[in-house]
């Protein structure tokens, strides 16, 4: 059992201009990371995070990767006052030699398998509404809309120790594994997910790209990405199975209501690691504060000559009388 066709997506969705989660899509590893923190701590969290999976080596224990990218982005966060507080999920899985898929898990992002055209969330979220319906205190409906959803109960980088849900599947050829930040799950049902995999399996790109395009038009609350692998026989890559390499451009799925400055097309990277997209550059920043500060002194300016105007006019019609 291999690794066949891969593909990788990630957009800043409706609401947001920056991009704070970061992924790694290349064969055999496979992870999303959605970093939170004020300013841009998010992206440097998950960042952190991402490259310390990228240091995968040959029979590296998901487990320990996780708890070393946990220790850096905590060093960081108690090191820099600017990104302290700062954390990040993370959601990873390896394929192993002999075919076993090992997943890791910290967090609310998730990873599901499509198997004979049905779907299972295989990660339990580590969510204060995902405990209480665990616990039978609240419904799965009820949790959808519960107002504190969005509160997770672990992350990296909060304590120098952490709590890792590790497991393996044993794959089956034809298996899509998808893993997905909240901004996707938050936004699509699980039935909708189903139907967009079953609908885009032969061409995981345009599931990718479906998924996206579903959580934006939900709302777009967050950012979305999705990773997508399948698991085929044989032990060499052809021509029909190989991963997705080519850097996907972002839409522009922002709605004008939503006041929100589209993002510019992101650069072209390397697919193991998302460069946060949408963010302005200082130079930019500063021109754009500089043209702002410009169009409200020509403003006020104009407010004066006018009023001036009106009270020479006044001054002369009383004259005048």
């Amino acid at each position: 059992m291999r690794v066949g066709r891969s593909a990788a997506r990630t957009d800043p969705g409706r609401r947001r201009r920056g991009n704070e989660d970061a992924y790694i899509c290349k064969p055999p590893l496979f992870a999303i990371a959605d970093g939170m923190g004020g300013a841009q701590a998010g992206e440097v969290a998950s960042a952190l995070a991402a490259d310390a999976l990228r240091e995968l080596t040959e029979g590296a224990n998901i487990t320990d990767l996780i708890r070393e990218a946990n220790r850096r982005v905590h060093d960081r966060a108690s090191t820099d006052a600017s990104t302290s507080g700062m954390g990040t999920t993370i959601t990873a899985a390896i394929v192993e030699g002999n075919g076993t898929i090992t997943f890791g898990h910290v967090g609310d992002s998730r990873a599901y398998l499509l198997r004979d055209d049905r779907l299972e969330q295989i990660t339990n979220d580590h969510s204060l509404v995902a405990e209480l319906v665990r616990r039978g205190e609240l419904s799965p409906a009820e949790a959808e809309v519960h107002p504190q959803r969005s509160v997770i109960t672990r992350a990296l980088g909060t304590d120098p120790d952490i709590d890792v849900d590790s497991f393996a599947v044993e794959p089956k050829p034809g298996d899509i594994y998808l893993i997905c930040s909240d901004g996707l799950s938050d936004m699509v049902d699980g039935g909708d997910i189903e139907v967009i995999l079953r609908t885009h399996r032969g061409n995981l790109d345009e599931a990718a790209r479906a998924l996206i395009q579903a959580a934006n038009r939900a709302g777009g609350e967050d950012n979305i990405t999705a990773v997508l692998f399948e698991t085929v026989d044989g032990d060499e890559p052809d021509e029909t199975t190989r991963e997705y390499h080519e850097p996907p451009a972002l839409e522009d799925t922002l709605h004008p209501e939503d006041h929100v400055t589209p993002p510019p097309p992101a650069p072209a990277a390397d697919d193991t690691m998302v460069v946060p997209v949408g963010q302005l550059t200082a130079e930019e920043e500063a021109e754009e504060e500089f043209e702002a500060g410009l169009g409200r002194r020509m403003l006020a300016l104009a407010v004066i000559i006018a009023l001036s105007v009106l009270i020479v006019v006044l001054v002369w019609w009383g004259l005048a009388r």
